[in-house]
C-alpha cells in the first residue's frame, strides 16, 4: 500500500503528490526542511524541531505555510494516516510557486510537503557494531545553521564515503571537523565529550542538544569546541548524533580505528538514555 502524502493541503496518495514546476524548491532549491523521529507512534522532540523550523524560515525571510501550531497538527495526523509506528516524518517548505527569476518573488505562496518513512531507529545493528566514516573537504555554503534543501554537496560526500567502503563522510574545513553529512559530529576524550560549537558552520542538531543535555544531567562533561581529524582518530570514543541516527558509535575515521575499533561506553551510555526519553516522548 502506498504512503500517504500531505501536499498544500490535501493528503493524497504518494503516486499522486505533485508540486509546480515552477516550485522555488525544485527552481533553486528555495526551501527548508525538518526530520521528526517517531517513535511507538509519537513525534520526538518536535517542539525543538519546529522552533528550529521557525528560524530557517525566518533567516530566509519566507513565509510560513501554516501557524506552527497547524503544522503540528498536519504532522501528527500524516503519521496517523501512514500508521507509523517507528521512523521519521519529513516535512519540506519552499517559498513556493513563480515565475524563474533569481529575485525573491513578492506574491508566492508558500509550499508545504509531508511524507513519512519506516525504518528502524531503536534496534538499529550501526549502534552495536558502530560505523566508519572517512574525512573530505566541506565544500557547502556558508550558512550550513540553516536546514535548506540545498543537500548535493552533501550528497555527493556521502556517496564519496560509500564508494570508498564506509558508511558516511565527516567534513573538514581549516584543519578542523565541522560535521557529518547529515549528524553532528561529537568525540571523546578523558571522559569528556567535544563538540564543534554552535556557529553559522553547523546545524544547530535538535539531537545534539537533548544529547548534551542527558550528557550534563547524568554527570558527563561536555566542552564544545573545534576538534581536528587527528585528534579525533586518537580520542577515546567518537559518535554522531541525528534525529534518525539518535546516537550511533563511530569506530573507524579514514580506515583507523578509534577507541579499540568499537563502541565505547560513554556512547553507549547517551544512546541508551536518549532512547529512554525517546519512548517517553
Amino acid at each position: 500500500m502506498s504512503r500517504i502524502v500531505y501536499v498544500n493541503g490535501v493528503f493524497v496518495p504518494e503516486e499522486e503528490a505533485k508540486v509546480s514546476v515552477f516550485d522555488r524548491g525544485f527552481l533553486f532549491a528555495d526551501g527548508v526542511y525538518e526530520v521528526t523521529s517517531v517513535v511507538d507512534g509519537r513525534l520526538v522532540d518536535n517542539a525543538a524541531h519546529l522552533a528550529r523550523l521557525k528560524r530557517s524560515l525566518a533567516e530566509l525571510k519566507m513565509a510560513s505555510p501554516l501557524p506552527m501550531a497547524e503544522i503540528e497538527a498536519v504532522q501528527r495526523e500524516t503519521v496517523a494516516r501512514n500508521g507509523l509506528i517507528e521512523g521519521a516524518l519529513y516535512l519540506q517548505v519552499s517559498r513556493g510557486a513563480a515565475d524563474r527569476d533569481f529575485a525573491l518573488p513578492r506574491q508566492a505562496r508558500p509550499s508545504l510537503v509531508m511524507f513519512t518513512q519506516s525504518r528502524a531507529l531503536i534496534d538499529n545493528p550501526a549502534a552495536a557494531r558502530g560505523i566508519a566514516v572517512v574525512t573530505l573537504p566541506d565544500i557547502r555554503w556558508r550558512r550550513r545553521d540553516i536546514k535548506t534543501v540545498q543537500l548535493l554537496a552533501a550528497s555527493l560526500a556521502k556517496q564519496a564515503a560509500l564508494d570508498a567502503g564506509a558508511d558516511d563522510a565527516w567534513l573538514v574545513e581549516d584543519g578542523f571537523v565541522t560535521e557529518g553529512t547529515s549528524n553532528n559530529a561529537h568525540i571523546v576524550v578523558d571522559g569528556t565529550i567535544v563538540t564543534r560549537h554552535l556557529s553559522d558552520d553547523i546545524l544547530h542538531g535538535i539531537t545534539r542538544k537533548a544529547v548534551l543535555r542527558l550528557a550534563g544531567e547524568g554527570g558527563v562533561r561536555f566542552a564544545e569546541r573545534a576538534f581536528t581529524v587527528t585528534e579525533a582518530i586518537g580520542a577515546d570514543e567518537a559518535f554522531i548524533t541525528s534525529a534518525t541516527a539518535f546516537v550511533l558509535p563511530v569506530v573507524r575515521i579514514d580506515g583507523r580505528p578509534v577507541g579499540g575499533g568499537r563502541p565505547g561506553p560513554v556512547t553507549s551510555r547517551l544512546r541508551a538514555l536518549y532512547v529512554e526519553e525517546a519512548r517517553r516522548a
